[in-house]
This record gives structure tokens, C-alpha cells and sequence, in this order.
């Protein structure tokens, strides 16, 4: 029987993630690419949008002099203070006292002498200062230093991300075509291991997309960081289901042949 090739270029339908399964790596490849670039640009977008513009005033506010070395900070400034703050993140310096300024943000970074206290609703963490370093804690060092670095890190958060994407769909894609494979060969579809990792790529690619609509609704603050944290969960969620509907939507092995030589349980008639 023969072949009927069908397109490989959209993973948002049951068989638009079952026409991976048959197409070329390279296709797989490229829409992967387009699909993190996305979520990768929504990423650094957010950070723009929301994170620099309070680190920015928080440098404005730095003392002229200062810096953090011997891993402890020597302060010029007053103490306590709230550098800048949104609903997001907020930077604050206490020196001596731990949570003397608490704000109601998603995420609080405040510098004491010896360390720096993060607080989110993940709960708190409380790191020391870098072994070795020698860390300007001035505005005149750190606004042209900020400036000139902004692009980079931006650029640097997107490659992260991509990066992040690609070595986590290679892992769930290898984890889940297993199971992929076995339903397949039972279900008598026409699923190779190469297609059955194809097929749970792009069964990913949706949930990608969900995440990048989440962030896009944090950043506009239609959505809250709960709320952020549950759509994470879902775009799970999202990939199963379509790992299962685009498994169904795979075409069938029809050829008695091939059937038969699928079959392990078919017994050899030609003795």
C-alpha cells in the first residue's frame, strides 16, 4: 500500500502532531526553533517590561560610594530602604535587620551586610555573598556599567531560554516515546522509535505556547503569580493530551504483511 505524506507545519490539532511523526527531523526542528524563539522573545520582553525599569531606579537611588567585598556589603546609604518596587520585584538594602521593609510584590530581593534574602511565594532563601568578588554597590560604577550591559543580558536571557527549551523537549520527547512506541505497536499504527520521539516533540509545542499566553497575561497583569504557577502545571497537562490524541490520529499499518511482522504473537505458517 502506499504512502500518503502529509505536511508536517502546525502542532496546534491532533493531526496537525500525528503529521510529525512522518515528516523529516529537519521540519520537527524548525518549528521547535520558531515556537522558542517565541517563548524566548515573550520571555525577555517580560524582563524589560517589568524588571528593568526597577533595577534601573534602584541603581539611581545607590550612594555615590560602596561596594560589596570579603563578602560583605559596606553601605553608604541609608538604612532601611526601598530602592524600587512594582508588583513584580522589589529591591530594598537593610544592613543590620533582616525584613525591616516587607513589600506585598511577587518577588523581594533585600541586601543585608552578609547576604541577600529573597522572598516570592515559593517561600525565603538567604544566600552569602560571592567568595572572591569585589562587587560595586554605587550608582556611579553600576549606571554605565547597567547600560551597557542591558542588550547582552536580554540576548543572554533569550539564548537561556531556547536553550532551556530544546534540552528539555530532548528529554521528555526520549522519556515519552516509549510508551509512545508500545501503544503504537499495539494499536497497529505506523510508528518507527523515530517517529514515535518525533510525534512527542511536537505533542510539547503546544504547551509551549500555552506558557507564552500565561506570561504575556502576568506581564499585562491579567493573571497573578498563582495563577502563572497553575497554567505551568496545565501545559503538562496539555502535552499528554495531545500526545494521545495526535497517538490516535496517526495513520494506520494496514498492509496484512506488515501487520503480521508487527505481530509477535502471529505464529510462522510457512512450517
Amino acid at each position: 500500500m502506499g504512502t500518503t505524506k502529509t505536511t508536517a507545519w502546525q502542532p496546534l490539532t491532533p493531526s496537525g502532531v500525528a503529521a510529525f511523526a512522518l515528516a523529516p527531523l529537519r521540519r520537527l526542528l524548525l518549528v521547535q526553533f520558531i515556537v522558542a524563539i517565541l517563548v524566548a522573545a515573550g520571555v525577555a520582553w517580560f524582563c524589560y517590561d517589568r524588571y528593568v525599569p526597577v533595577i534601573s531606579n534602584a541603581i539611581a537611588k545607590l550612594p555615590a560610594t560602596g561596594q560589596i567585598q570579603g563578602r560583605e556589603l559596606d553601605w553608604r546609604g541609608i538604612s532601611p530602604v526601598m530602592l524600587g518596587e512594582n508588583s513584580f520585584l522589589a529591591l530594598s538594602v537593610a544592613v543590620e535587620q533582616r525584613m525591616q521593609l516587607r513589600s506585598v510584590t511577587d518577588v523581594q530581593c533585600e541586601f543585608s551586610r552578609k547576604t541577600v534574602a529573597i522572598h516570592s511565594l515559593f517561600g525565603y532563601v538567604q544566600l552569602p555573598y560571592p567568595e572572591g568578588w569585589i562587587i560595586p554597590a554605587n550608582r556611579e560604577q553600576l549606571q554605565p556599567l547597567w547600560g551597557a550591559w542591558l542588550p547582552a543580558l536580554l540576548v543572554l536571557v533569550m539564548l537561556g531560554v531556547v536553550v532551556g527549551l530544546f534540552v528539555s523537549w530532548f528529554a521528555l520527547a526520549a522519556l515519552y516515546a516509549v510508551p509512545v512506541w508500545w501503544f503504537g505497536f499495539f494499536l497497529d499504527r505506523r510508528l518507527s522509535w523515530g517517529g514515535s520521539w518525533k510525534l512527542s516533540g511536537a505533542a510539547l509545542l503546544p504547551g509551549a505556547l500555552l506558557m507564552l499566553l500565561a506570561i504575556s497575561c502576568y506581564d499585562l497583569g491579567v493573571m497573578r503569580l498563582v495563577g502563572l504557577l497553575a497554567v505551568f502545571v496545565a501545559h503538562f497537562i496539555m502535552g499528554w493530551v495531545y500526545l494521545v490524541l495526535g497517538l490516535l490520529a496517526t495513520p494506520r499499518d494496514k498492509t496484512p504483511a506488515a501487520i503480521t511482522a508487527r505481530n509477535p504473537f502471529t505464529a510462522d505458517k510457512r512450517n
